[in-house]
């Protein structure tokens, strides 16, 4: 049996709304894609996956569509998604050794159904076991934090589709918060102000681009200036401007706001010994998200609180994961288990 478990592959993937990791057993990070999808629209056959389709991404003729198959943090198209997964875990594995073991990372306010969809895609791409485990949780323990202790810890996990929140005590959650509020609405903030403002129109990645070079979530001490290309919208001709961090500081305020006054509702909402517990400890941020230029400051003056972000903030869920993988027995009680009806 021993021999038997050396040569199958345990795998770990946070299924993210803009970006899909994979650790396995043994080797660490084996894989980090884009969660897009490039197919055929005649029969939906897959032709691109990752950083291929995203290179194919605003190129494309008539025939081939490309997709991101996960919005908000829940599967919007199964049959996609599925095809996806089966490609990247072929990706990552040898074709004799099936994934076995499989533990996915989901946004923690999953449904029923949705937690049936995740299941069926990976069983269906080949997994023998599925584990569900929410992404804070996965986060919380990726960074090193005991969640078996009966101390609370509040992590915000700020992915693509999805801003997590969650104060975590004795292999649970406590209380949570997932707001539909995260990357992509900054991403499409940064292209409403463009249009709104400027009559320019700019692509997903300018924006992406735009808001991981001078977005901000508080005032810079050097305030930084930015070329950007786009299509006029009143010529149809393409022309430059040259925009300021303090611009594109008031065109992500909204969904800065929303994020922040999400974690004031948490604060509200959290027993008071627990409440003492985030006093001492402060509050761990986690995910993409938590790269905006300030916002851990900006958090910190909202909420008094100390405010961390993780050590490479993008990983921590994946790294969760797979340390979960890795101990199965030890932390079975933070999985996400279905409502038996």
């Amino acid at each position: 049996m021993a021999i038997f478990r050396i040569f199958t592959n345990d795998l770990a993937i946070d299924l993210g709304t803009a970006n899909t990791l994979i650790w396995m057993k043994g080797k660490g990070i084996v894989l980090n894609e884009p969660t897009i999808v490039a197919f055929d629209r005649t029969n939906k056959n897959i032709i691109a996956i990752g950083q291929d389709a995203q290179a194919m991404l605003g190129k494309t003729h008539r025939d081939i569509k490309i997709i991101r198959p996960l919005r908000d943090g829940a599967i919007a198209d199964f049959e996609i998604t599925e095809g996806m997964l089966r490609a990247l875990i072929r990706k990552v594995s040898l074709s004799w050794q099936p994934a076995r073991r499989v533990v996915v990372s989901v946004p923690s306010g999953i449904t029923e159904v949705e937690k049936r969809a995740v299941r069926d895609s990976c069983e269906h791409a080949g997994a023998k076991e599925v584990h569900l485990i929410a992404e804070p949780m996965a986060g919380a323990i990726g960074i090193g934090i005991n969640v078996h202790e009966a101390i609370g810890n509040m992590i915000v996990d700020i992915g693509g589709g999805t801003t997590e929140i969650a104060v975590i005590a004795l292999s649970g959650i406590v209380t949570y918060e997932s707001i539909r509020i995260a990357g992509d609405e900054m991403t499409e903030a940064i292209v409403q102000y463009f249009k709104r403002n400027h009559n320019i129109l700019i692509g997903d990645r300018t924006a992406e681009m735009i808001k991981i070079k001078v977005g901000s979530a508080i005032k810079l001490d050097e305030e930084i200036e930015v070329e950007v290309k786009g299509r006029d919208l009143v010529t149809g001709i393409p022309r430059m401007i040259e925009i300021s961090s303090e611009d594109i500081r008031d065109a992500l305020s909204e969904p800065v706001n929303e994020m922040v006054n999400a974690i004031l509702n948490i604060l509200e909402r959290t027993p008071p010994e627990l409440a003492a517990d985030i006093f001492d400890r402060g509050i761990m941020l986690t995910g993409g998200g938590a790269l905006l230029k300030g916002l851990d400051e900006r958090i910190r003056k909202e909420t008094s609180l100390p405010v961390h972000v993780a050590d490479d903030p993008l990983t921590a869920v994946v790294r969760g994961a797979g340390k979960v993988l890795e101990n199965l027995a030890e932390f079975s009680p933070v999985f996400i288990r279905s409502i038996r009806y």
